[in-house]
């Protein structure tokens, strides 16, 4: 099993909202590496990864320190949530030719979570879950793969949300 992708430190570490979004990339992470269900990680990250312990702050051995709980698990459960049917959009959205597991399975994690969270129209609006999640992409890149990353978010976010685009 490949090791658990750890972000460089960026930004104020005491985002919850953001906490939720980065434990939720890591926790989709690890279910696709180790085969284990999103419930069953779901669960090892918040009796395990999720708040601090003395001594640790930040994202030391996959804590994270500040996370918003119902977050997190309202992200991996709309990951989760007909998740072949997600895949399908954000493969609709990668160049032609391209499959969704020749995508870095980091990258693979922050599309899935993301997609999942614009999936659900209840909530925050489409630029702000795509900022998000692009802060995660260069928490965790420092090459092409943000750009790559914003372009497909981009996209469906527009097929997800047309409404939040049509209004410009």
């Amino acid at each position: 099993m490949k090791p658990r992708p750890q972000p460089r430190p960026t930004g104020n570490p005491a985002r919850p909202r953001t906490g939720a979004r980065v434990a939720a990339v890591q926790a989709l992470f690890q279910a696709e590496q180790s085969g284990e269900s999103v419930e069953t990680v779901l669960d090892q990250f918040v009796r395990h990864r999720l708040g601090s312990l003395p001594g640790q702050e930040g994202f030391e051995d996959g804590r994270v320190e500040a996370a918003d709980v119902s977050l997190f698990a309202r992200v991996l459960r709309g990951a989760a949530t007909n998740p072949d049917d997600l895949d399908q959009v954000i493969t609709q959205h990668l160049a032609q030719g391209w499959a969704l597991n020749r995508l870095d399975p980091v990258l693979r994690a922050i599309l899935r979570a993301a997609g999942g969270e614009m999936r659900d129209m209840g909530g925050p609006p489409a630029r702000v879950v795509i900022k998000e999640y692009m802060d995660i992409a260069h928490g965790f890149f420092g090459g092409e793969e943000p750009r790559f990353c914003n372009g497909v978010l981009d996209a469906m976010a527009r097929s997800f949300r047309a409404e939040e685009f049509a209004r410009q």
